[in-house]
């Protein structure tokens, strides 16, 4: 698989392990990592290894579905997959976007408020 990576993105200089991360799952296409600014009990990032913009979700739609599968592996691996979590996609200013590549933010393990 061909590596695509975007200079000066910290996600992508995780992948080359440039950045250290605490990772709780990896494979050639897809990492699960912990959230350095955790905003809850359980904060993970489910990110592709390879760069992938917000504007070119539609041509990636096959691993924008596995995507959405890691994050259930991920709330299973910390343990919150019974109890419920929160899978978001921050896109745009008004939602705080800070990074182009994207990733799904997997929140949980205690009861989440209304503006999370």
């Amino acid at each position: 698989m061909e590596k695509i990576r975007e200079e000066g993105c910290i996600f992508c200089q995780i992948a080359d392990g440039v950045l250290p991360a605490t990772f709780l799952y990896q494979d050639d296409e897809i990492m699960i990592i912990e959230n350095i600014h955790p905003v809850a009990k359980v904060h993970v990032l489910v990110i592709p290894k390879n760069h992938l913009a917000l504007n070119k979700l539609e041509d990636n739609e096959e691993l924008l579905g596995k995507l959405v599968l890691k994050a259930r592996d991920a709330a299973e691996i910390k343990n919150i997959k019974e109890s419920g979590y929160r899978t978001i996609i921050n896109t745009g200013h008004d939602a705080q976007a800070d990074f182009e590549h994207l990733h799904l933010h997997v929140i949980g393990g205690e009861k989440l408020g209304d503006h999370l």
